[in-house]
């Protein structure tokens, strides 16, 4: 009977590590456990042309962070149309991408994740944004700041969810972001198989008449059509229009999503940190 009892507990203990080793958001978190706790940083503004950096930008460093610092995540901000400009003419335009989305949260002092991170957030100065300028800013902050590349995320709102997803879309596995979180956009739809190994977690409002939510829709399917490594997720608002950036990125929009898709059940830059290359 005691043997039964050692046995039974044996084939217990096996299948709850089995049901573990399943679950794809159990990530090893050592490295940011280890990170200095964030107690407020500081938003720099760099304008076009004061760095070797292809725009100009803001960005944003942990209250502890030097150059001696561990290698901290890397979050990158892509703003929508309204917020282009050139602030190499005139350096007050570079606070427009306090519009929306991560600087403008930083700017409220309401920017407060799980674990400290480095966000960047360059401004265009016109037209779109370019795949190769996304992944050549990347690099320059890698070049010039202590990141974690195993730990570079995207987001953006509008036309900066359209930038994520075309940067993906050209760079694939050998992009340096390991997640995106895109918000009222679209992508190419012919493109799925290039998010295999990366994460994406879409947002959009059903009632959006500057980008349809068949956008976002038509995206997430296209990628899970390829089995990606993560399944990419759509959270829709219902009744909501082109404004579902905000309640998205301070979190303000949980369980007011639609019940017929993902679940908006959690920070989504707790979501990013689940993922590393």
């Amino acid at each position: 009977m005691k043997n039964l009892v050692y046995l039974s507990l044996f084939f217990s203990l096996l299948f709850l590590n089995c049901s573990e080793d399943k679950d794809d958001n159990i990530v090893n978190q050592n490295d940011l456990e280890n990170l200095p706790v964030d107690t407020g940083g500081e938003q720099t503004a760099n304008v076009l042309g004061s760095t070797n950096a292809i725009y100009g930008h803001y960005i944003y460093t942990p209250s502890d962070y030097n150059s001696n610092s561990p290698d901290y995540p890397l979050l990158i901000f892509l703003h929508g149309s309204g917020q282009v400009g050139n602030s190499q003419n005139n350096a007050d335009v570079l606070k427009n991408v306090f519009y929306t989305g991560l600087p403008s949260l930083i700017e409220q002092k309401k920017w407060s994740p799980k674990y400290p991170m480095i966000v960047a957030s360059p401004q265009l100065t016109s037209g779109s944004w370019n795949a190769d300028d996304v992944h050549n800013f990347i690099k320059y902050i890698i070049d010039n700041y202590n990141i974690n590349t195993n730990r570079i995320y995207l987001t953006g709102y509008s036309l900066g969810a359209y930038g994520c997803f075309t940067y993906i879309s050209k760079y694939g596995a050998d992009s340096y972001a390991t997640a995106i979180v895109p918000i009222a956009g679209g992508g190419d739809t012919g493109s799925g198989s290039q998010y295999t190994s990366v994460a994406v977690w879409a947002f959009h409002g059903d009632s959006d008449t500057s980008v349809p939510t068949s956008r976002s829709l038509d995206m997430v399917s296209a990628i899970n059509a390829a089995n990606p490594s993560t399944k990419a997720k759509v959270t829709i608002y219902p009744g909501v229009a082109h404004n579902s950036d905000t309640r998205t990125f301070d979190g303000t929009g949980m369980g007011t999503e639609s019940s017929d898709y993902d679940a908006f059940n959690m920070s989504i830059f707790d979501w990013m940190l689940l993922h590393e290359k």
